[in-house]
This record gives C-alpha cells, sequence and structure tokens, in this order.
C-alpha cells in the first residue's frame, strides 16, 4: 500500500480525517491533514447534510460518484447507514438520468471500455485494469438502458451503480467488481451528434462483427480469471439478451439480471402476496403488459414454478399466464411472426387488440407492467381489475418512474385502497380514506447481489433457475405480518445485508443440492450458517 500524498489519492485505501494519529506517523501523513481525527460516523453525518442541501437528485448522484472516486470506504459507509434514501440516488431511478448526461458529467472512467477498436486485444485490455482477483463483471452494451432506449456507451452507469450494491447490500470486495462497457456504436442520432458523447460515433455493429466481439470478450475473462468469474449481462436488446444467455449459460458462470433477476424479485413478491390473498399460484390467472425480456422472464418462472409444486407439465402451467405486446394479446394465430420468446405463450384465444378488452375477457388476479411505457394502466384498467378481485394484484415494474404503467397513488384511488400494489421504481406513501398505504418497490437489488454472492461463495461454475427459485423463496420468506400491515409485500431495504445473507446462503445450498458447490463435504445446514460471514463486512473497510 502505497503512504504519504500518494495514499490521501488513494480511493481504495483513503480515509480522510479518520486517520488516527498512529496511522498518519505509520503512513508518512503527519501534515498532509489537519490535526483533527474526526470518525467515519461524523464524515457520514457532514456528507449527508451537504447531500440533503441538493435539490435535483442528478446532483446528489454526482456528490455520490465523486465520493466513490476519492474515499471507497466513506462512499459505502454513507450507502449501507442510509441505504433506503441512499439507493435511489445511486441506481434506479436516478441512474436513467445519469446515463443519458454521462457525456456531460463525466469526469473519471470507472470501469473498462471495450469498443470495436480493441477487436483481437481484449485480454490485453483486461490486463489493463489493475485489480486481478475478480469475482464478478457487470457488462452492458448500453442498447436498452432501463426503459430509456440506445444509450451505447453512456450505459456505463449501469454496472458502475449494479456493482456498487454488490459491494454495498452483497458484502462482495469491491476490489473483485468489475464494470465493463462493450461499445459496438450507437443508433441513438442525439447522442452521435452530441459533442460530448464518449463513445463511438458509428451506427450499431450487428450480425457477426457484434457476435465475434462479444465471443472474444467472454473467451478472454474465462481465460483471464477463470470459469468461477460470474459475468452478469445488464440491459442488453430483446433479441441479443436472450440469445446471449442461451449461448452462454453453458459454457460460463452467467446470469441475465433484466430476464432472472427481476423474474425472481417478482415471483418473490407474488409468493409473499398469496399469504394475504390466499391460494397458491396455480389458483390465480396472470397478465402481463409487456413481452420482452423482463415479461417473459417473469412468466417463465412463475410457471416453473407452479409446474414444481403441482407436478404440472411445463406447457400447461404456461396456459395460466397470458402476455399483451404492442400488437395485442399473444395467441395462437400470431404464433408464425412471433420473436422466439414470446411463442411459448402464444395461447388458443381470438385475437385482442387492447389491454383493456384483455382484462375485461381473461379476468386476471394479477396485472403485471414491464412495457417500458408510462401511464398504460389507465383508471379503467384499474377499476377493471377491482371489479372483479377484492384484492387484485397490480405490478407496476417499469423504470424509471416517468416510464411506470401507473402511479401508486392512482393504483390505491382507483381501486378503492383494495390493490395489493408494487412498483419498480420507488413512490412516496399513499394516504387514501384516512389509511396510509406503504407501496412496495420490486427492485432487482433485492435479488442479485446475495444470488451473486451464494454463487461465488459456494464456487459454483454454472447458474441454475432452480437457484433463482430458491432466492425468491428467500426473500419471501422476510416478509412479516408488520410489513403486510401496511401494505407491502417486500421487507424494508434497511434489513438488506441480512436478507443478502439469507438468499446467498439458500443459493448456496441449492448449488449444493445440484452438484454445482465446491461444499462437497458440508451439509446444507452449514452452508446456510456461512452466509453472513462470508460477506465483505464494513469494519473490513478500515486499514
Amino acid at each position: 500500500m502505497v503512504g504519504g500524498y500518494s495514499l490521501l489519492r488513494d480511493p481504495h485505501h483513503n480515509k480522510g480525517l479518520a486517520f488516527t494519529d498512529a496511522e498518519r506517523s505509520a503512513h508518512y501523513l503527519r501534515g498532509l491533514l489537519p490535526p483533527a481525527v474526526v470518525s467515519q460516523e461524523l464524515q457520514v453525518k457532514k456528507l449527508m447534510y451537504i447531500i440533503r442541501q441538493y435539490q435535483l437528485p442528478l446532483q446528489k448522484y454526482m456528490a455520490m460518484m465523486d465520493l466513490q472516486e476519492r474515499n471507497e470506504k466513506l462512499f459505502y459507509k454513507l450507502l449501507v447507514d442510509h441505504v433506503e434514501e441512499m439507493l435511489p440516488i445511486v441506481y434506479t431511478p436516478t441512474v436513467g438520468e445519469a446515463c443519458q448526461k454521462y457525456g456531460s458529467i463525466f469526469t473519471r472512467p470507472q470501469g473498462l471500455y471495450i469498443s470495436l477498436k480493441e477487436k483481437g486485444s481484449i485480454r490485453e485490455v483486461l490486463r489493463n485494469w489493475p485489480e486481478k482477483n475478480i469475482q464478478v463483471i457487470v457488462v452492458t452494451d448500453g442498447e436498452r438502458i432501463l426503459g430509456l432506449g440506445d444509450l451505447g456507451c453512456q450505459g456505463m452507469g449501469i454496472p458502475v451503480g449494479k456493482l456498487a450494491l454488490y459491494t454495498a447490500l452483497g458484502g462482495v470486495r469491491p476490489s473483485a467488481c468489475l464494470p465493463v462497457t462493450i461499445d459496438v456504436g450507437t443508433n441513438n442520432e442525439n447522442l452521435l451528434n452530441d459533442e460530448y458523447y464518449i463513445g463511438l460515433r458509428q451506427r450499431r455493429a450487428t450480425g457477426q462483427e457484434y457476435a465475434e466481439l462479444v465471443h472474444e470478450f467472454m473467451s478472454a475473462v474465462k481465460q483471464t480469471y477463470g470459469e468461477k468469474v460470474l459475468i452478469q449481462f445488464e440491459d442488453f436488446a430483446n433479441h441479443n439478451a436472450f440469445d446471449l444467455l442461451a449461448k452462454y449459460s453453458t459454457t460460463h458462470l452467467v446470469f441475465n439480471d433484466d430476464i432472472q433477476g427481476t423474474a425472481s424479485v417478482v415471483l418473490a413478491g407474488l409468493v409473499a402476496a398469496l399469504r394475504v390473498v390466499g391460494g397458491t399460484l396455480a389458483d390465480h390467472t396472470f397478465l402481463f403488459l409487456g413481452a420482452g425480456e423482463a415479461g417473459t422472464g417473469i412468466a417463465e418462472l412463475i410457471a416453473l414454478k407452479i409446474s414444481k409444486q403441482t407436478n404440472m407439465a411445463m406447457e400447461e402451467a404456461r396456459k395460466k399466464i397470458w402476455l399483451v405486446d404492442s400488437k395485442g394479446l399473444i395467441v395462437s394465430s400470431r404464433k408464425e411472426s412471433l420473436q422466439h420468446f414470446k411463442k411459448p405463450w402464444a395461447h388458443e384465444h381470438e385475437p385482442i387488440k387492447t389491454l383493456l378488452d384483455a382484462v375485461n375477457d381473461i379476468k386476471p388476479t394479477v396485472l403485471i407492467g414491464t412495457s417500458g411505457v408510462g401511464r398504460t394502466f389507465t383508471k379503467e384498467v384499474v377499476e377493471a381489475m377491482a371489479s372483479f378481485n377484492v384484492k387484485p394484484i397490480i405490478l407496476s415494474l417499469s423504470n424509471p418512474t416517468s416510464q411506470s404503467e401507473c402511479t401508486a397513488e392512482e393504483a390505491y384511488t382507483w381501486s378503492q385502497g383494495r390493490v395489493i400494489f408494487a412498483s419498480g421504481s420507488p413512490f412516496t406513501p399513499v394516504e387514501y380514506e384516512g389509511k396510509t398505504f406503504v407501496p412496495g418497490q420490486a427492485n432487482n437489488a433485492y435479488i442479485f447481489p446475495g444470488f451473486g454472492l451464494g454463487l461465488i461463495m459456494s464456487g459454483a461454475i454454472r447458474s441454475h433457475d432452480e437457484m433463482l427459485l430458491a432466492a425468491s423463496e428467500a426473500l419471501a420468506a422476510q416478509v412479516t405480518q408488520e410489513n403486510f400491515d401496511k401494505g407491502l409485500i417486500y421487507p424494508p431495504f434497511r434489513n438488506i445485508r441480512k436478507i443478502s445473507a439469507e438468499i446467498a446462503a439458500k443459493v448456496a445450498a441449492k448449488a449444493y443440492e445440484l452438484g454445482e458447490s465446491f461444499f462437497v463435504r458440508i451439509h446444507p445446514s452449514a452452508i446456510c450458517s456461512y452466509g453472513s460471514q462470508y460477506m465483505y463486512q464494513l469494519h473490513h473497510f478500515l486499514l
């Protein structure tokens, strides 16, 4: 470790005024700092005061990124201690705006940028990264950032934000995390004409050129970091996301958060909601607005859970789930024109063009929005759901807030306060007829940090759907009656490190059961007790 002035410029080891007198002497810091010794707790208090003075969320985001670049320890301490307040700042929804303006606010690189210029030398590029013991990589090509579309190279905000949560919420060491953006160009004309755009100024490469670059990256990662490195695909467009997951799931430890993470967190919410509405998943009818990565991923995991609970064939389980896309209800008469990932959901039914007509005809008990289009759960749609369900379940999952299918206030008001509601982005509590409802957030941050930690600590080299089911069950088990009384189907985020430890333990135990774990001589019960002990604890942030 460096000492003296260089230590104060090293974000991984700098503690600012928290260096003790003994540390200042040992590391040649005497005279380089004011004489006062200020604890991390007091530094956090001061920084929270400063951050709260900012009026705009983007200003708070920039302040947090600046803190991460100069004092990593303090950044994670602040994020963990104030997770419910700061999570929407470092991730959804503020990270969406940050990606849109990334070129304007860019100061220092926070990850690896692998563009078409690096084709043929990606392994050498990976060696340029200063940390060598990488355990998890979050990678995007920036083509479908949240509900905001193609942001090209500026999608780097997503891997950076996700990996900050891997450490803060899941306890993965910061030095073991690597954010990556694969830059193959962008089809966003506004960015191509933006003088501050930081990526390749060309239209997106596709086909063989794209596939070869991604394959070289995947091969280089495995050669450089080994079989146990977790590669999380993030915000790839539908036409690539499903193909990449299918192609590499048999050769690499891969996980697509948009498809699998979203599915796991939504399934957890539904399993928890059953304790309020009653019945099993097989007793309910599900209708989705949106049939992309998130919609079909959630639907498939629900069907898998139903199949395992009832011994029903997957084909039969899928018939309880209906999807609506931009052309209407997905039915068998459309099968020939459908993308391959939509075809399993093409059931026998007459064509229906609108969501409202689909709701009135199918009469679902659960309505799930993954469309990326705001205000599509209209008053008529919500009132229809409430007309034939005592407690309709409505999940408005699209991000950021502006793309949410409806607001929490709309859902509670239009259903006369009877809805069980959760959203993808956070909403403030809603008061309706004297009762305060606290809307839950179906945030992937409940799942992916603990899921990833479970894979890492088990030594698994492949991921399986059964592990996602285990993660869902672990999360649902954390919801208490007190949470239900407030209208929540997810536990509060203030307990997220405990929740992540539970999820990690259950995932590791499932890896053991499936023969994917290096814990070959340890019983699953012992793995469970190992979860929280394995996490990178805050006291490790000290020198």
